[in-house]
C-alpha cells in the first residue's frame, strides 16, 4: 500500500543459524555496490569460494511470525543448506516495505545487506546512495521471469534495483451473489443493484477515477518536470461525477476499516482493497467471494476505465554489503519460484514471477487473477519521480473535500484547478 503503519522497530533476533553483515563496500556514483560477475549466481556449490560471514535481513513482522511459518527464517536457512561453503550467521529485523526508505537512509552504514521495498522507495533511496544495482545473471533472471511492467517498476536510467517478488496494487472485492459478471464491468450497475464502498478520501485510490479520463502524472510516468495534469474540462468533468458519486445512497467512503466490517455484517457487498483483505473477505463472504479487475464508469454517456497504481515489492541489496555475491544471490532466492509459492502459501502474497503463474492451479485462483488481471489491464504504473511526493497530501485533502460536501457542481472546476496547482507546488506544506 502507499501508506503504512508505522515503521515498527524491533531488536534484531540473532539465530545460531548462519547469516552476511551490514558493513562497508564501495558504491559507485550511480548510487549503487558494483555487482556485475559478483550476483551470487554459482554452478555448484563445490566452486564457491569459502565465505564467513554475517547477514542482516529486514522484512515486515508477518514473515517473521509464528502466525505465519516463519517465512523469513524458513527461507534463509534453505538459501543457507544450497550453499555449504557459505558460512552465514543470519540476524533479522522488522521493516514494513514502504518504511524501508525511512529506516535504510537513517544510517545506510548500519542497514540491513538485504531488505525488503516497495519500488517508490527508490525516489530517498538512490539520492542515499543506499541501494545496490543487479547487474549480471541476477538482473538477467529478472528479465527473463517478470512482466515488462514489474521490470520497469524497479529501473531507473537503465539500472534495475531489486529483484521482484508480489506486485502490489488494488482492486475490486464483490459479493457473488449479488453482482453477475456482467455487472462488475460497471461502477453503476453495481451502484443501481446495492451498496458499494470505495475509499476516496485515500490518494492511493482516487487518481483512477481521473487517469482514464486523460488526467497524467508526469507524461509517461518519468518526466519530472512535465508534472501532474488534472486540469481543464477533463479533470472538473470526472471531479462532477464524484460530487454525485458521494451523494448517491449506495455509495459508502471507506474509512478506518468500515468497509470490511460492512462486508462483514453484510451492510456492503463490494469494496476495492488489495490481496492484505483477502482472508478477512473470504471468510466473510464464502462461497459468495468475488473479485475482479476494476470497472468502468459512466461519465457524459461514455464509459470510462478506472486505473489503480500498481507497483512492486522487491528484495534490495545494500549498497554497503561487504559480500554482494552472497547479498544478491539471497535477494534473488528469496524473490525466487520456491520463495514466492511458499509466501502465497504462507501469507497470500502473490507471486509475480512469470513461470509460478503459469502453473494451472494459480491461474484458476480468483485472488491471483484479480490481482494479475489488473496490473495488466486496469492499472498504470506508479511514478516514483521526485515531484510525486507532492501528489499524496493535497490528494487526500482533496477527497475529504468532496467526502464532506465541501466540493459542489458549482465549484467544481475550481476545485480541481487549485488540487491541480497544489500537486505541482515544490513543496507541500
Amino acid at each position: 500500500m502507499k501508506k503504512l503503519p508505522a515503521l515498527l522497530m524491533a531488536g534484531i533476533l540473532a539465530l545460531s543459524m548462519t547469516a552476511c553483515g551490514g558493513s562497508q563496500a564501495p558504491a559507485d556514483n550511480q548510487g549503487s555496490a558494483d555487482t556485475k560477475g559478483a550476483e551470487g549466481e554459482t554452478t555448484a556449490a563445490a566452486e564457491e569460494e569459502e565465505i564467513t560471514c554475517d547477514m542482516l535481513v529486514w522484512s515486515p513482522a508477518e514473515d517473521q511470525s509464528e502466525e505465519f511459518g516463519n517465512w523469513l527464517q524458513t527461507q534463509c536457512e534453505a538459501f543457507a543448506a544450497e550453499h555449504p561453503n557459505w558460512h552465514i550467521t543470519f540476524s533479522y529485523g522488522i521493516c514494513p516495505e514502504g518504511e524501508s526508505a525511512k529506516l535504510v537512509t537513517q544510517d545506510v552504514d548500519a542497514a540491513a545487506d538485504v531488505f525488503m521495498m516497495t519500488n517508490d522507495q527508490l525516489t530517498d533511496l538512490l539520492p542515499a546512495n543506499a541501494v545496490a544495482r543487479i547487474g549480471g545473471e541476477t538482473e538477467k533472471y529478472v528479465q527473463e521471469t517478470n512482466s515488462q511492467a514489474m521490470v520497469d517498476s524497479l529501473t531507473v536510467d537503465g539500472a534495475l534495483y531489486g529483484v521482484p517478488f508480489t506486485s502490489n496494487t488494488w482492486f475490486m472485492y464483490y459479493d457473488k451473489s449479488v453482482f453477475t459478471e456482467e455487472d462488475i464491468k460497471s461502477l453503476d450497475k453495481m451502484l443501481e443493484k446495492d451498496v458499494v464502498s470505495f475509499p476516496i478520501t485515500n490518494s492511493w485510490y482516487l487518481s483512477s477515477f481521473y487517469v482514464g479520463n486523460g488526467c497524467t502524472f508526469f507524461g509517461d510516468g518519468t518526466d519530472n518536470d512535465a508534472g501532474i495534469d488534472f486540469s481543464g474540462e477533463k479533470a472538473t468533468a470526472v471531479t462532477d461525477y464524484l460530487v454525485d458519486l458521494v451523494a448517491n445512497e449506495n455509495f459508502k467512503v471507506d474509512v478506518d476499516g468500515s468497509g470490511i466490517a460492512g462486508i462483514r455484517d453484510g451492510s456492503i457487498k463490494a469494496m476495492f482493497s488489495g490481496s492484505w483483505d483477502y482472508q478477512a473477505v473470504k471468510d466473510a463472504l464464502g462461497e459468495n467471494f468475488g473479485a475482479a479487475q476494476l470497472p468502468c464508469y459512466t461519465l457524459d454517456g461514455k464509459e470510462v476505465q478506472m486505473y489503480s497504481f500498481a507497483g512492486t515489492k522487491a528484495l534490495a541489496v545494500s549498497s554497503k554489503t561487504e559480500y554482494p555475491q552472497v547479498a544478491v544471490a539471497l535477494a534473488k532466492y528469496l524473490g525466487g519460484v520456491e520463495a514466492q509459492k511458499s509466501h502465497y502459501e504462507t501469507r497470500n502474497i502473490i507471486p509475480c514471477n512469470t513461470e509460478l503463474l503459469s502453473d494451472p492451479s494459480m491461474d484458476s485462483d480468483l485472488l491471483v487473477k484479480a490481482q494479475n488481471d489488473t496490473v495488466a489491464n486496469t492499472s498504470i504504473i506508479q511514478p516514483f519521480v521526485a515531484g510525486m511526493a507532492n501528489y499524496w497530501t493535497p490528494t487526500d485533502n482533496f477527497g475529504k473535500s468532496l467526502r464532506n460536501g465541501e466540493v459542489t457542481h458549482d465549484n467544481a472546476a475550481d476545485a480541481t484547478e487549485a488540487w491541480n496547482k497544489n500537486m505541482n507546488t515544490s513543496v507541500v506544506e
